[in-house]
């Protein structure tokens, strides 16, 4: 976090001389698409968002990236306060309805992959 009054590179040697850390669990799911549904998954993805971590105190962030050059894929970047933040994400009925719902039928694949926060600016 900057501390007011100082410069960004001044806020690196404050990272460096003044280690934290933050509580957050990060969730990356590289997903493939079945062929063709490219489309489709971004609309339920779309309308999952608002619904879903929109609406969780402990979603952190949700951010769906796609590639424009890797056609039927989608990369799911997620961050909550807590395992049981992320428990209730996956238990909610937005997520039942939509993601563990309709947006499953799109998907060959997805791996689950869980990260620790290392640097923050």
């Amino acid at each position: 976090m900057a501390r007011p009054g100082l410069c960004p590179r001044a806020n690196l040697e404050v990272l460096r001389t003044e280690p934290r850390r933050i509580p957050m669990l990060a969730k990356v799911f590289p997903i493939k698409l079945k062929d063709g549904n490219q489309a489709a998954a971004e609309a339920i993805v779309q309308e999952f968002a608002p619904k879903g971590p929109g609406a969780e105190e402990g979603t952190l962030s949700f951010r769906v990236y796609r590639d424009p050059s890797n056609p039927d894929y989608l990369l799911f970047v997620e961050h909550f306060a807590d395992q049981a933040a992320y428990d209730a994400h996956t238990g909610s009925a937005a997520y039942e309805e939509l993601i563990a719902g309709r947006f499953a039928d799109l998907i060959v694949e997805f791996v689950e992959v869980d990260h620790e926060l290392l640097v923050s600016l």
